[in-house]
């Protein structure tokens, strides 16, 4: 039964060098976040619409990679982070959104620390440390609340690394077993 691990936290915090450092210490595939490539590509700024289409192109991924994956999929991101941007930036999200976040089950999310410096990036919107902070404090709560299993991925990108497999193994594996 393929089991699925969620990076989630906010920018800049090394969510998808995590993912594909782990995509590659376990053999598995991930998923990459649908926004960035949809973003490269839109030619304008983006509007509360983009976020339900960025949200469709995300799950489309997800659905597709998990047909072609066989134990494990790591996701670089899942619906939730664009539900609190949504509610950020347009005080409003789309139901289809809220709604898939409600079926939608994972078995793992991995949060990642504010503890790394801010990398510039024109897609990225919010470098202060407060409001790092803010996000990071929104994320916590989120997954505070679900009840799936969530660790707190804090250090450089070799502890990172080691944590979070150590944190799947424990739980994703050794559950399995169980």
């Amino acid at each position: 039964m393929l089991k699925k691990v969620v990076i989630i936290g906010p920018e800049s915090t090394g969510k998808s060098t995590l993912a594909e450092n782990l995509a590659g210490y376990f053999g598995c595939l991930w998923i990459p976040e649908f926004a960035r490539e949809y973003l490269d590509n839109l030619g304008r700024p983006y509007s509360y619409d983009d976020l339900t289409e960025i949200a469709k192109g995300q799950v489309g991924l997800e659905d597709e990679f998990g047909l072609k994956s066989k134990d494990l999929l790591v996701c670089d991101t899942d619906l939730n982070v664009i539900k609190v941007w949504s509610k950020h930036k347009y005080g409003r999200v789309h139901p289809w959104i809220e709604d898939q976040i409600k079926t939608r089950k994972y078995d793992l999310y991995l949060l990642t620390d504010i503890d790394i410096p801010w990398q510039d990036d024109p897609q990225r919107e919010h470098p202060d440390p407060i409001m790092r902070k803010y996000f990071f404090d929104l994320y916590q709560k989120i997954l505070q609340d679900l009840g799936t299993p969530f660790c707190l991925i804090s250090g450089n990108e070799q502890v990172r690394k080691g944590l979070a497999i150590e944190m799947i193994n424990k739980i994703i594996f050794t559950s399995e077993i169980k």
